[in-house]
């Protein structure tokens, strides 16, 4: 029997619990053929963490079925540009739309609900809500695992692959990857927000 299609909503600080859960399901289901073990354990600690601002903010969803959350992920307007990353004074400057990009962050699947267009619909909903802030294009720094998603969701490479170093000291490959909010999506947000007024 097939699986029913899961529902997407915004996730809300309450959902931190199963969300946390899900993203160290899926990092270590997935990382490991992409990372070495030390790589995936710290990857696992450190990047597969909940980030609390992006569901206060409101701009992180979910994916659930059957009352369990399958995918998660989101995008900022925040200048921190991936959790794991350390603080500075400036992680929760909002960024400037005009100037700059939206940061689309913390997207996992759990490994049985993978290669089903999940990522696809999150990445989707976060063109339209960035649109709708005025965002015109989406960056992020794609861990291995997830660069097939992106480049399928037509983000390309900004530059090569280089390390990171994890808040452990811990070094992983990563691809700084970009992509305009399409046209057709600004469009229809614009078309949307003057049919309210």
């Amino acid at each position: 029997m097939d699986r029913a299609e899961p529902t997407l909503r915004v996730a809300t600080p309450a959902d931190a619990e199963p969300i946390q859960a899900l993203m160290k399901a899926s990092a270590a289901g997935l990382f490991p053929a992409f990372y070495n073990d030390r790589q995936v354990e710290s990857g696992i600690q450190f990047v597969a963490d909940v980030d609390q601002l992006l569901l206060t903010d409101g701009t992180y969803y979910v994916l659930e079925a059957a009352g369990e959350a399958v995918a998660c992920g989101g995008w900022s307007r925040r200048a921190r540009p991936y959790t794991g990353s350390g603080d500075s004074g400036t992680d929760d400057r909002v960024l400037d739309p005009a100037t700059e990009a939206a940061h689309v962050r913390a997207m996992f699947t759990r490994p049985d609900w993978t290669r089903r267009g999940l990522g696809r619909r999150i990445i989707a909903r976060c063109e339209v809500d960035a649109a709708a802030q005025g965002y015109h294009r989406l960056d992020l720094l794609a861990t291995l695992s997830g660069v097939p998603l992106y480049v399928a969701c037509g983000f390309v490479a900004t530059g090569p692959q280089y390390e990171i170093s994890l808040l452990d000291g811990t070094p992983m490959e990563c691809v700084p990857m970009s992509k305009p909010i399409e046209a057709t999506v600004a469009t229809t947000v614009a078309e949307s927000t003057l049919a309210l007024r």
